[in-house]
């Protein structure tokens, strides 16, 4: 076991000897530290190893040497001979590099002249190099502050002209020099004084848009109207028959057409005035300028955000009206203008430059503008009361829609709103024709109209279709049925549709919608305007009989107008009145329920005067005999019925006869009345008999047929009440009433038990009062319990039909 770890260690420090041996002395270190690491005394052993391996390599070296002695010895001795020959040698060679340096002397000066020279060309190649590429950026610099001087900041950022951006580029190879890190320096600084500057001049640029904004929308709206006048005078001419050759000016985005009119001769007529654009009339060289200059200097987001931020302010400011605009039609033409040459405007910068405002920028404006466009016209038009004045806003929207349309922008909006505009539009002439009605009732005379001679009586058939055979056929002088307010309400009438009409056109409408809407203000006019005018008029406490007779005339000859007022309408609109969807005039209900109120007028005037004359009366209800005649207020009331009445023949149809029935019941009912007052405490025999005298009276009037038409006694029917009663009071046939009251033959069937009672029991009263002895007569107490036995049979009746 020793002998195998000996022989493990002799072979361990073999191998370290070999490696100490092939290795750098660099890495001995760690391969001697392995040594100490191994077992105890290990180095001890090394060492003599080492020492055996060291005088082994002696041996060898002492074996080399003696077998070179020789030839070292040799080369030492061929050396010495060498050296005496150096020795010599190095003399003449000392004295050759003497003379050479003395002869090279003057060329090492030449020479050093030449290296200086060649040093300083390539200094000057250099500095050359160099210089032509700060020249270009000096250049660029002093350009710069040049034009920064004369105020010309478009020129530094435009075309091929000097720019900062250009100038920074060119930096990248001169920048070790100081003069390029003061431009650095100075750069950013002029950049942001050129942004300001450029940004200055935009907003003197907004501020001038905003006041030049209402010439622009001017200018955009002539051009519109010319050229639908245009269009119009080509559309008549070509109706006509006739040759109109155009001339187009286009110019901007408008495309209006100016229109040079030739005549058969071949006369040309130019157009005084030219066709301007936006262009012509605004200076947009601030906004191109800015524009540029943000884009070169690498911030156009903040330009453009800016512009559009700025121009959504003004157009707020644009559509903000003047709280007066409604009082006058200038007043919604500058509203126009101005939001006309805004968007204007907007649709130039959208053409003419490239991003600054884009189609969604300007539909979003429009959208943002048209809403608040239609608010304030809805609101501000509410306030007008002038017709005139609405058809003159309508006029300007549909120009004002046009031309907007002309530039790509939406507007059928603006005609939705125009039909709102319509109903205030049919609103104020409601109002106004209402004035002109009343002032043509205010006017009339209400009797008819007298014509002299055929010349006249042409012209009132020339102003009001009236057709009578039979007034026809009478002689010069003679008298229309109607009077002098119907030809001219006819005439209003038709006045009031074509003013309707005015309002109908340009508005993009078919025939069919026209008529429809020209027929449907017409019947509010009759329906509403007209109907109302009359019944206020039927209600004025000054209108008479004789008025009213004339007014039940008039409506019936306005109702049968009426057909030729659909005429004129459909004459007008060129639309058959057989089309499904035409709307039909309501004239003939609006004269009619006229006519009823005027005959119930007629009724209740009637009426009220018979009231009048019954208040007149002054009966002597205590009198012992009658005077024998009749009444005199009586025969008063009748003859003014039969005069009455005697006008009434003209009246239509069966207005007489239903006027006269009217007054006979009333009369009737008021006599009743009066006999039966409540007030009236006693009544005589001879008062009833006086009353008897007025009743006949009023029965001969209604058998002498004050009004043709009725048959055998049907007005005498209206006192037949009356007449039963005063008979059974006359005859004192009580008897032979109560026998037969019930029965449908009874002759005093008509006579009302409590009307009966009411009437003997005043009469009982006047007999107690007046015979004051006439206990003490036999006749008379008779009469007396006769009274008292028919009132308690009276009772019983009137207390049997109660229960």
């Amino acid at each position: 076991m020793a002998e195998t770890e000996t022989l493990e260690c002799i072979t361990e420090h073999e191998r370290i000897l070999q490696e100490i041996e092939s290795t750098d002395t660099a890495c001995v270190g760690p391969t001697l530290r392995s040594i100490y690491d191994d077992q105890p005394n290990a180095h001890k052993r090394f060492m003599e190893k080492l020492d055996a391996r060291i005088r082994n390599h002696d041996r060898e070296i002492e074996k080399m040497c003696n077998f070179h002695h020789q030839g070292f010895v040799d080369a030492i001795t061929e050396l010495l001979k060498v050296r005496a020959d150096a020795e010599k040698l190095m003399g003449q060679v000392t004295d050759t590099n003497r003379r050479l340096q003395e002869a090279g002397r003057e060329v090492t000066a030449q020479t050093e002249e030449v290296i200086r020279c060649r040093i300083q060309q390539r200094n000057m190649a250099t500095t050359v190099e160099k210089l032509q590429l700060c020249i270009p950026v000096l250049e660029m610099y002093s350009k710069l502050k040049e034009q920064l001087e004369s105020k010309r900041y478009y020129a530094i950022s435009h075309g091929d002209a000097l720019c900062i951006t250009e100038i920074l580029n060119l930096f990248g190879s001169v920048s070790q020099y100081r003069f390029c890190q003061i431009m650095a320096e100075n750069l950013p600084r002029l950049r942001e004084e050129i942004k300001d500057i450029s940004m200055s001049d935009l907003k003197d640029f907004l501020e001038s848009i905003r006041k030049h904004s209402d010439k622009v929308g001017e200018t955009a709206m002539r051009q519109a109207q010319q050229h639908r006048t245009f269009n119009s005078a080509v559309a008549k001419q070509a109706s006509m028959g006739h040759y109109m050759k155009p001339v187009y000016s286009l110019s901007g985005q408008t495309h209006t057409h100016n229109g040079l009119m030739m005549d058969d001769t071949g006369d040309e007529e130019e157009a005084d005035e030219e066709v301007l654009t936006a262009h012509d009339l605004v200076d947009f060289s601030p906004v191109y300028r800015c524009l540029h200059i943000y884009t070169v200097l690498g911030d156009r987001e903040t330009f453009e955000n800016y512009y559009r931020k700025q121009r959504k302010k003004q157009a707020r400011l644009v559509l903000q009206p003047q709280a007066n605009m409604h009082e006058t039609v200038e007043g919604y033409r500058r509203y126009f203008n101005q939001i006309v040459g805004f968007f204007v405007v907007e649709d130039h910068i959208l053409h003419a430059t490239r991003g600054l405002v884009t189609r969604a920028f300007t539909d979003e404006l429009w959208n943002m503008a048209l809403s608040k466009i239609i608010a304030v016209l809805r609101t501000h038009s509410s306030y007008c009361n002038d017709p005139d004045l609405v058809l003159e806003l309508k006029n300007l929207i549909v120009i004002f829609a046009d031309t907007l349309q002309g530039y790509g922008f939406p507007v059928n909006r603006l005609f939705d709103l125009l039909f709102e505009v319509r109903d205030q539009y049919n609103e104020t002439l409601l109002k106004k024709w209402a004035l002109v009605f009343r002032w043509i009732f205010e006017l009339d005379n209400y009797s008819p109209i007298p014509v002299e001679t055929e010349e006249e009586y042409k012209l009132v058939v020339s102003r009001f279709p009236f057709h009578d055979a039979e007034v026809e056929k009478q002689d010069f002088p003679k008298k229309l049925p109607m009077s002098q307010s119907v030809p001219q309400i006819y005439t209003q009438v038709k006045e009031f549709i074509y003013a309707s009409l005015k309002f109908s056109e340009s508005l993009h409408r078919s025939s069919t919608e026209i008529d429809d809407m020209l027929r449907k203000s017409t019947n509010l006019l009759l329906t509403r305007t007209l109907s109302s005018c009359l019944q206020n008029l039927i209600k004025k406490p000054h209108i008479g009989l004789t008025e009213l007779v004339q007014i039940i005339i008039n409506t019936t000859h306005l109702e049968q107008a009426c057909r030729y007022l659909e005429e004129f309408i459909t004459n007008i609109t060129n639309v058959s009145p057989e089309t499904v969807h035409t709307t039909r005039l309501y004239g003939l209900s609006t004269f009619k329920d006229a006519r009823h109120a005027a005959e119930g007028e007629i009724y209740t005037k009637l009426n009220q005067k018979i009231d009048e004359f019954i208040q007149l009366a002054d009966y002597e209800w205590g009198m012992a005999e009658s005077d024998g005649r009749a009444s005199g207020y009586l025969m008063d009331l009748i003859n003014f019925l039969r005069s009455t009445f005697q006008v009434f023949t003209h009246l239509p149809g069966k207005v007489a006869q239903t006027a006269c029935m009217s007054a006979c019941k009333h009369l009737s009912t008021s006599l009743m009345q009066m006999l039966l007052d409540t007030e009236l405490k006693q009544v005589s025999m001879g008062a009833i008999q006086q009353f008897n005298l007025d009743v006949i009276q009023c029965e001969l009037f209604a058998s002498s047929e004050p009004v043709p038409g009725f048959q055998g006694d049907t007005l005498q029917l209206a006192f037949i009440d009356l007449r039963q009663l005063l008979d059974l009071f006359m005859v004192w046939d009580w008897s032979t009433y109560l026998a037969d009251y019930g029965q449908p033959t009874s002759k005093y069937l008509r006579v009302n038990p409590a009307t009966a009672l009411a009437l003997l029991e005043k009469m009982k009263d006047t007999s107690k009062k007046n015979n004051i002895f006439s206990q003490f007569r036999k006749n008379d107490r008779d009469k007396q319990k006769l009274i008292e036995t028919v009132v308690r049979q009276l009772r019983s009746l009137v207390n049997g039909m109660s229960s």
